[in-house]
């Protein structure tokens, strides 16, 4: 997945850190700021600032300081410095961190494998009508967070996921699972990423992020999964091929703690709805244009980008509905299930 494990601190010193500054957080039951005093929140992500949640955050960040004329302040903490996504993912549903920029830690409620459903959309017009802003997949998934004391306000898009073949291994697996079995494929510590790479005939090999850059240049896998453009730019060197399974959306979604959020003053809350918005927004009209660019750079390096022919897509996804969406309603449960399909036009 790209992104779902991004270099960062250890978890618990990421806890330890959010916890301590609690203090800083804007919003209580009985909120109210004295005129003219300032108010603070600290809003944080994992991911490296070179990621479209970077200049998100600088949007929004913006927008909110000309809507409340500099009354409300952020102390922000990209990169990771209060922990990884999992552990930002349980400090906003514990309260202890009240904004962040999150993969869906799926250790905590296991409904939250939906969030990386292969082949839900495949293309930026029905990925933007299914996860932008007032999109049915954020309807679903916000009812989940809901229940982890969490509030979705929106998601970001950061590409289609494909998959890469490292320097040095002449494999071109396009036809699942014919040209698959033996290839040892990268895949998120999650069971989705594994389901769905057996499903497809790969040898899957769950790797957590940090170390995967590590295991392409050993030659401990011979590829990896859940890769957008972005990040196969990012590791380049170490990339020969990148076959474009687009089999699921990378998005970030943003998350604060619902107690804190319904906490905050009705004016204050209004202000950093308003801001996240307009931030949320530019980033579903940036993601297609970023994705191209980045498709670009990777072809003029020397990377052999690949599109798989209809017939190979077709047989992918065939395997994905057959096999891994009737797993995935075991997993989650068929009313859950039931949604997605509803909003995938899937059924």
């Amino acid at each position: 997945m790209s992104r779902l494990e991004m270099r960062a601190p250890l978890r618990r010193l990421g806890w330890v850190l959010a916890a301590g500054m609690a203090v800083a957080l804007l919003g209580s039951g009985d909120f109210a700021r004295p005129a003219n005093a300032k108010a603070k929140f600290i809003h944080a992500h994992a991911f490296v600032t070179d990621h479209i949640v970077h200049p998100v955050s600088v949007k929004f960040m913006e927008k909110l300081k000309e809507l409340s004329g500099g009354s409300i302040e952020i102390e922000y903490h990209p990169g990771g410095d209060l922990g990884d996504y999992t552990a930002q993912f349980e400090q906003v549903m514990r309260g202890s961190l009240p904004m962040s920029m999150v993969g869906l830690a799926t250790d905590f409620d296991p409904r939250l494998n939906i969030g990386y459903l292969a082949y839900i959309v495949d293309g930026w017009s029905n990925g933007a009508k299914l996860y932008g802003p007032g999109g049915a997949m954020v309807e679903v998934i916000d009812g989940v967070l809901n229940s982890l004391n969490m509030k979705l306000i929106g998601t970001i898009p950061g590409g289609f996921g494909s998959i890469a073949v490292r320097k040095g291994v002449n494999s071109r697996p396009t036809s699942f699972p014919d040209s698959s079995k033996g290839f040892k494929m990268r895949v998120p510590p999650f069971d989705i990423g594994v389901k769905r790479f057996e499903i497809w005939g790969f040898s899957p090999v769950p790797i957590p992020y940090a170390e995967l850059y590590t295991a392409l240049q050993l030659g401990t896998v011979d590829g990896r999964s859940f890769g957008p453009p972005q990040e196969i730019w990012e590791m380049r060197d170490a990339i020969g091929a990148y076959i474009l399974t687009r089999d699921y959306l990378d998005v970030a979604f943003w998350v604060v703690n619902r107690g804190w959020w319904d906490g905050l003053d009705p004016n204050d809350r209004a202000m950093i709805e308003k801001a996240a918005n307009y931030a949320v927004e530019w980033s579903w009209a940036e993601g297609d244009r970023s994705e191209k660019e980045n498709l670009k750079k990777i072809a003029d390096y020397g990377i052999q980008v690949i599109e798989l022919s209809p017939e190979e897509l077709s047989k992918a996804k065939k395997l994905v509905y057959e096999k891994e969406w009737p797993w995935m309603e075991k997993t989650v449960g068929k009313a859950l299930m039931d949604k997605v399909r509803t909003a995938a036009g899937v059924q």
